[in-house]
């Protein structure tokens, strides 16, 4: 029996602000002392993770000195050196100060969108200081709850000017980023922009530079609209944008909820880590979810441990998938292909096409043809359930 425990080639990251949650909700204040990003590297270190991530204030106060930020960016570095633990994304927080109550790159004040841009360079900074080669973009109150005051239009335009510039100073600067922008339905605006992975990959083939712009995909951002996470993934992944990935997990139809991974939609999550085992998914696997209000420290430990543990799990559940003879038989019979068809397949042309049209096909009998997944889908519960 494996014994799951995490290793640095399975890249598990944990952000700042994961397991420095401090409990607080719309309806309750803190339940937790926060940790300092020296002690919270400690922690990851313990629970055996390999990365950490951070926005820029996670780390640096939005008020500190030049001072302040390099004695506390000599702390960071230590802990970093001391215990093995890299830094492999960054990002800015743009939604937590009153300074972004309308939005940052789409707010509808210059000075706002202004200010956005030299907080995110000033973060980038820090990120490449620290070795980060992801950059990631959440755009937390980039939206709206009316219509009425800004132009949708106008917005997509800002945000696009936003991008275009991080791109051409990561350029400038050496720094070698691949951006990767996380999309959300809704929360804390009543509508986001661009809500989903696949609006998000359309808007990144307007940018001028579309080569160095991905996705970060969250489970629970997906779920809360009630799609398929492993569907958006699987189109990132086709696309070629699948630069980074936020996993969690989430009840459909809840608010942002971030708990631990799979500890909820095991079979979901099953095929996710699936798909990523399966294509060779080698970018960082970060746990964007937070400990339940009610843990307390040692706690929180169990809920990073058991972020790790349940995706490798997952993990070995695949391979078994893999390689069970039943499942692959069926899966056989499923995809069963003589090769007739092969002639009207692939590139068109004229010959191809005009064969096509003078086929004559049983649609009847294509018609009576079912497909066994009812079988299939109980394999593989009886695997997820520990019972083959």
């Amino acid at each position: 029996m494996a014994d799951y425990q995490p290793k640095p080639e399975h890249k598990f990251s944990f952000g700042l602000w994961t397991v420095n949650n401090p409990g607080r909700d719309p309806f309750g204040d803190a339940v937790r002392t926060p940790m300092s990003p020296v002690e919270t590297v400690h922690l990851l270190a313990e629970v055996g993770a390999w990365g950490v991530n951070f926005h820029d204030n996670d780390l640096i106060p939005i008020d500190a000195t030049h001072a302040q930020e390099r004695q506390i960016m000599a702390g960071f570095q230590k802990a970093l050196a001391d215990t093995g633990i890299v830094v492999p994304m960054a990002t800015t927080n743009l939604f937590f100060d009153p300074v972004f109550r309308d939005g940052a790159f789409t707010s509808n004040d210059p000075k706002v969108r202004a200010y956005a841009r030299q907080k995110t360079i000033r973060s980038m900074d820090l990120g490449a200081e620290l070795g980060a080669k992801v950059y990631v973009f959440w755009g937390g109150r980039e939206g709206t709850e009316t219509d009425s005051g800004k132009s949708a239009l106008d917005a997509g335009k800002w945000f696009r000017e936003a991008l275009n510039f991080f791109c051409e100073y990561s350029i400038d600067q050496g720094y070698g980023y691949k951006f990767a922008l996380e999309a959300k339905p809704n929360e804390p605006r009543g509508d986001l922009y661009l809500p989903t992975t696949g609006a998000m990959l359309g808007f990144i083939a307007t940018l001028d530079h579309p080569e160095m712009v991905g996705v970060n995909p969250e489970v629970a951002h997906e779920t809360m609209a009630g799609l398929n996470f492993m569907h958006a993934v699987a189109q990132a992944w086709d696309a070629g944008k699948l630069f980074h990935i936020d996993l969690n997990d989430q009840n459909i139809g809840r608010y942002d909820q971030d708990f631990r991974f799979g500890s909820h939609n095991i079979k979901q999550n099953f095929f996710l880590v699936k798909f990523l085992e399966d294509v060779g998914y080698d970018a960082p696997r970060h746990f964007d979810a937070h400990a339940y209000r009610s843990s307390d420290t040692e706690d929180i430990k169990a809920f990073a441990r058991g972020c790790m543990r349940t995706y490798l799990i997952l993990k070995e559940k695949a391979a078994r998938f893999n390689a069970d003879a039943e499942i692959q038989a069926l899966l056989a019979e499923i995809k069963a292909d003589d090769g007739a068809m092969d002639p009207f397949f692939g590139k068109y042309s004229a010959e191809k096409a005009k064969a096509l049209k003078a086929h004559m096909f049983d649609r009847p009998a294509m018609g009576k043809r079912g497909q066994p997944y009812e079988r299939l889908d109980q394999l593989v519960i009886d695997l997820l359930l520990g019972v083959r």
